[in-house]
This record gives structure tokens, C-alpha cells and sequence, in this order.
């Protein structure tokens, strides 16, 4: 259900209701029974399940899951420093 807020003419009193969208608005002030009248505020949303950044790369990881990251990421490592050096013939000495 959303929420949504309503200030008072009179005293200037913010309510919030969690209302359905079908519900009437407000209309009194329950402090001192003044007109009520709908205002905009600002409004937050949770990303909830996979495929957002917050879930799948924005998190912190654990340490076994930066253990892993850094135990398959050395053997490319050293696969590649490897490669990079020249190659030595068995009749150089």
C-alpha cells in the first residue's frame, strides 16, 4: 500500500496514511481538525532481486568469495608471465 502524506491548512501538521490507491483522501486535521490537503513528497523504492546493480555488483563480498576471486585469478598470472619470456634453447648457456 502506499503512503501518502497530507498537511493541515491550519497548523501546518504533516500526516502520513498508508492508503490504497481506491481509499478517499483525508480530509481533517486529527490535532486540530483543520482542513487537510494532499501534498508531494519525496518517495524511496527498494531494487529487489537479480539483475540490479546493488545485488549482483555493488555488494561487498566475503572474504572466502575474495579468496576465490584471488586463488583462479594467480594461475593466469602466471600463465601469462610465462608466455612473456623468451624462450630459451637448451644449446644457450
Amino acid at each position: 500500500m502506499p503512503v501518502y502524506e497530507y498537511q493541515c491548512s491550519a497548523c501546518k501538521h504533516i500526516e502520513e496514511a498508508f492508503q490504497k490507491i481506491s481509499d478517499a483522501p483525508l480530509t481533517v486535521c486529527p490535532k486540530c481538525h483543520g482542513p487537510l490537503s494532499k501534498i508531494i513528497s519525496h518517495s524511496s523504492f527498494h531494487l529487489k532481486g537479480s539483475g540490479w546493480y546493488v545485488t549482483d555488483y555493488g555488494g561487498t563480498k566475503t572474504r572466502a568469495e575474495n579468496n576465490a576471486d584471488k586463488s583462479s585469478a594467480e594461475p593466469a598470472k602466471s600463465m601469462c608471465a610465462a608466455a612473456s619470456e623468451p624462450s630459451k634453447k637448451k644449446d644457450d648457456k
